[in-house]
């Protein structure tokens, strides 16, 4: 039997929070990429710890409850393409992480949002106000600030996250068109289970065994990712997704954080004035959407009957 889909639903509070979650995991896959990748494992080899320990996860969670039906897809061709710009973002952003700091990874990053916004306009026929790409511009700016282009060398690794960034912007956009379409289950099944399958040949060529606290990093990877991305599927199907994209700037300090316990690399003044813009852009764009949504009910208690 297949599982049932669970429809669009228009809350946008609980859908920020589902997002703010996942930017969380996805900081600890990008904390524990990069700490693999500097142990001298291949980024196809942590990739494919990333997505397999992702699919055991998904199957041990959705397939007791929903069954087999859980794996038949309604919208096949869609999934494919979903899934496909997921793991080939993942695989582009582990190996730039082997060359550039946490947070210039996260910061380049931060530059989705502004595709989302933008490709959510032509692909989900989503209206988005001037002053939210506004706001988003202006956090964009901020990402500027924080990356210093203008006093950091350049590593040509940055082209591989820019790569990686519109991939990732693609994945939430489809992400996105099929809420409502496809049950959480099945979005997890498909993108974990086909990235799984598409590296197996990859790694079994390359592998090498972790050694120590290696180990810990392999093993959890992948339960970052499962918990990462079923909260980012629930979040889409709860609000829009050029709502949603400004919640990723908040993992600048996460990132910031993970910089300094792990890796032992402080931020500077210019990450924290660079972050503060961002905030700021967040929350207009947050105050912008409820003043929005509020205006027809204020309007319906004010007019005559």
């Amino acid at each position: 039997m297949k599982p049932a889909v669970a429809p669009r639903e228009d809350r946008t509070a609980l859908g920020l929070l589902a997002m703010a979650g996942a930017v969380t995991f996805f900081t600890l896959i990008d904390t524990s990429a990069k700490w693999l990748v500097l142990a001298d494992h291949t980024a196809i080899q942590v990739a494919f710890a990333r997505y397999a320990g992702h699919l055991i996860v998904s199957l041990v969670v959705f397939l007791p409850r929903e069954g087999l039906g859980a794996l038949r897809s309604n919208a096949p061709r869609f999934q494919i393409m979903r899934s496909s710009f997921l793991f080939l973002s993942t695989a582009l952003n582990f190996t730039a992480l082997k060359y550039l700091p946490i947070t210039v990874t996260t910061t380049i990053m931060f530059a989705g949002p502004i595709v989302v916004t933008l490709l959510a306009i032509p692909v989900l026929g989503e209206r988005v106000g001037i002053h939210r790409i506004i706001a988003v511009c202006m956090g964009f700016l901020g990402v500027v600030v924080v990356m210093q282009p203008w006093g950091a060398a350049f590593h040509p690794a940055m082209f591989l996250n820019i790569a990686a960034l519109c991939l990732a912007a693609c994945y939430f956009v489809m992400t996105r068109l099929l809420a409502g379409i496809e049950s959480n289950a099945t979005s997890q099944l498909w993108s974990s289970g086909l990235a799984t399958i598409c590296l197996t040949p990859f790694v079994l060529t390359s592998w090498t065994w972790p050694e120590g606290v290696d180990w810990v990093f392999f093993l959890l990877i992948g339960v970052f990712g499962a918990s990462g991305h079923i909260l980012v599927t629930a979040a889409h199907r709860l609000a829009d997704a050029s709502i949603l994209a400004p919640v990723v700037y908040i993992q600048i300090f996460l990132a910031a954080l993970s910089g300094v316990v792990f890796f032992a690399t402080w931020p500077t003044v210019w990450t924290f004035g660079g972050g503060l813009i961002i905030i700021a852009a967040g929350i207009y764009i947050w105050h912008r959407e409820r003043r929005v949504r509020s205006r027809p009910a204020t309007m319906a208690k004010i007019t005559p009957k």
